[in-house]
């Protein structure tokens, strides 16, 4: 990689996350940032759960990405795409959704005075980031079937169709996924080290193959000493990912009919599959998936024992962390850390019905 101009300590000198890192976005240098002040997020040990012996590695952390602005990681991602979105002088943006990337897309959109296009599976997106994106502004569409469903909709109609003037910003956009690394930025520069492992939830499974290109370009870059091992989880019976793991396939076992508490990686056919296995591949990581009994109950630990709410898809590095320790795949001495991927006042139906507060 070419060298690159930056410092940790001019980073620090900036007011707020992702454009702290500025120098190493591939942007243009006179393009005007759209944003919300996102990224910064806490990093917290999750230490009364170790001394409860509910998890087995002292150092572990989770990083909570629902401090961001809209209350999950896509604000990453989106203040990158609606900034090149507004470059480019284009009609509004548009997305297909489980519903974290309708509320950022619709929050980021409105920041840049830009129409919000989103197209969701009816029935299949919580009540919280629903009334987000309405709140925000979106025109919402809804169509029956699953996320995947929503996405052939939206590939179909930007490429010469009536949305032709919108910009797509799925995670299959490259500039989403330069925003999301910058996760990996955070993590080293506030543990001052680079972690052995980190579990990231996959649904559509561009936020894995981000982060891991993070670090990998710190450590290209000469910031870093060493790379992680990347942990995709995914949810039991929506984890095309995992089960081809499991076979030792190269290609997803794709699901026609995803299911699981967890809707925000309620995803069957994830666009960037390749990149996600790529990932775990090269980092020498893996993927585990976990049921719903499994990821209910890590939610509920996290915000009982630790004070960390967050919705049933973050929680699922929790549930993996447990499983995969026990199971002998991460040792005491390993340094973790959890990426929670969003706020638990998202899905106040999970918290309200299946755990029954």
């Amino acid at each position: 990689m070419e060298e690159v101009d930056f410092s940790w300590e001019r980073a620090k000198a900036r007011r707020f996350g992702v454009w702290r890192y500025r120098e190493l976005l591939p942007l243009r240098d006179d393009l005007r940032p759209v944003t919300l002040s996102e990224g910064g997020t806490p990093l917290i040990k999750v230490s009364n759960l170790y001394e409860k012996r509910v998890v087995n590695t002292p150092n572990t952390y989770v990083k909570f990405e629902g401090a961001n602005p809209t209350g999950s990681f896509k604000d990453r991602g989106m203040t990158v795409g609606v900034t090149i979105a507004k470059s480019l002088s284009v009609d509004g943006v548009v997305v297909a959704s489980t519903g974290n990337t309708a509320a950022s897309a619709a929050a980021y959109a409105a920041r840049a005075g830009l129409r919000c296009l989103v197209v969701l599976p009816k029935g299949g997106v919580a009540i919280g980031k629903l009334a987000q994106a309405l709140l925000h502004g979106a025109e919402v569409r809804e169509v029956e079937g699953t996320f995947d469903t929503a996405l052939e909709l939206v590939l179909e109609s930007v490429m010469g169709g009536e949305m032709e003037r919108f910009y797509p910003l799925n995670s299959y956009n490259p500039w989403r996924l330069e925003g999301q690394k910058t996760l990996a930025f955070e993590v080293v520069e506030e543990l001052g080290e680079v972690p052995d492992f980190v579990l990231v939830p996959v649904g559509n499974a561009g936020n894995i193959s981000a982060i891991w290109k993070g670090f990998k370009e710190l450590y290209s870059f000469g910031y870093a000493d060493k790379l992680p091992r990347m942990v995709g989880v995914q949810a039991e019976a929506a984890a095309p990912l995992a089960k081809a793991w499991a076979l030792g396939l190269k290609k997803p076992v794709f699901v026609d009919d995803p299911r699981t508490i967890a809707s925000a990686i309620r995803i069957g056919r994830p666009v960037n599959w390749s990149k996600a296995m790529r990932a775990v591949e090269e980092s020498k990581g893996f993927f585990v998936s976990v049921d719903d009994g499994e990821i209910l109950d890590a939610m509920r630990l996290l915000a009982r024992e630790e004070g960390i709410g967050v919705e049933p898809a973050s929680s699922v590095s929790l549930a993996a962390l447990r499983r995969v320790a026990g199971e002998g795949r991460i040792g005491k001495g390993d340094l973790v850390v959890l990426v929670a991927t969003g706020h638990a006042l998202k899905d106040p139906d999970a918290m309200m019905g299946k755990l029954k507060v």
